[in-house]
C-alpha cells in the first residue's frame, strides 16, 4: 500500500500570531494579578500560568516591566470605555441623567475590577513603570471625564468655566470616595446610597449659580 508524503508526515502546527501570544500573556497576568495581587506579579509566575518558558515572556513583552505597563495600560483602557459607555448610554435621555451615569459607573468599574484598581492608582507601582505609553492611556481615560465635564456644562447641568479643572476636582472627589470603600472605611450601612447621594451633593455643588 502506498501512502503519500503528506499523510506520513505531520502537518507542521502553524506559529502563533505575535498579538495572540500578547493577549494570551494579558490574561495570564490577569488571572495572576486577581490570584495573588500585584507582589505575585512575577515573569515565572505569568510563564506557569500562559503554559510558555519565562523567556517567553521577555521575548514578547519585557519582561516583568513589560507586563505591568500592558496592565496598567489595559487597565485604564477599561475605565475609559466605561466612562463612555455610561455617559453614551444611560437610561435617562437628560444630560444630568448621563452625567451621574458617568459617575456611578466609575464606582461600578472599581468594585469590579479592584486588582486592577489597584495598581493603576498605587503610588509605587506608577513611580516605577511612568512610561509615556502609560501616561498616554491614563490622559484618554481622564480625557473621557473631560468630555462629559464639557457637554454637561454645555447643557446648563453643571457650571465648568474650566471644564479641565472641574474634571480633575470630580475625579479626586470620585477616587477618594471609590478608594474608602475598597478599604473597607465606608462606615454607613449602605455604601451604595452613600456614593448615590455623593454624586447628587456633588452635581448640587456645580450647579450653576
Amino acid at each position: 500500500m502506498m501512502v503519500r508524503m503528506s499523510e506520513a508526515i505531520p502537518a507542521r502546527r502553524g506559529r502563533t500570531p505575535s498579538a495572540d501570544v500578547e493577549r494570551e500573556l494579558l490574561a495570564a497576568a490577569e488571572a495572576v494579578l486577581v490570584r495573588e495581587g500585584p507582589a505575585g506579579l512575577t515573569v515565572r509566575a505569568v510563564a506557569a500560568e500562559a503554559g510558555i518558558a519565562p523567556m517567553g515572556v521577555y521575548n514578547r513583552l519585557g519582561g516583568k516591566d513589560g507586563l505591568v505597563e500592558a496592565l496598567l495600560i489595559k487597565g485604564f483602557d477599561r475605565l475609559r470605555v466605561s466612562l463612555e459607555e455610561a455617559f453614551a448610554a444611560a437610561g435617562e435621555p437628560a444630560m444630568r441623567g448621563r452625567f451621574i451615569s458617568c459617575g456611578l459607573a466609575y464606582r461600578r468599574f472599581a468594585l469590579a475590577n479592584p486588582h486592577f484598581y489597584a495598581i493603576m492608582f498605587e503610588d509605587a507601582i506608577l513611580h516605577e513603570h511612568d512610561s509615556q505609553e502609560v501616561h498616554d492611556h491614563a490622559a484618554a481615560c481622564f480625557g473621557a471625564l473631560v468630555r462629559a465635564v464639557e457637554m454637561s456644562a454645555a447643557a446648563g447641568v453643571i457650571a465648568a468655566p474650566d471644564p479641565l479643572e472641574v474634571a480633575q476636582q470630580i475625579w479626586s472627589a470620585v477616587h477618594g470616595a471609590v478608594a474608602l470603600e475598597l478599604k473597607g472605611l465606608v462606615l454607613t450601612p449602605d455604601p451604595e446610597y452613600t456614593y448615590q447621594a455623593f454624586i447628587a451633593t456633588l452635581i448640587r455643588g456645580l450647579a450653576p449659580r
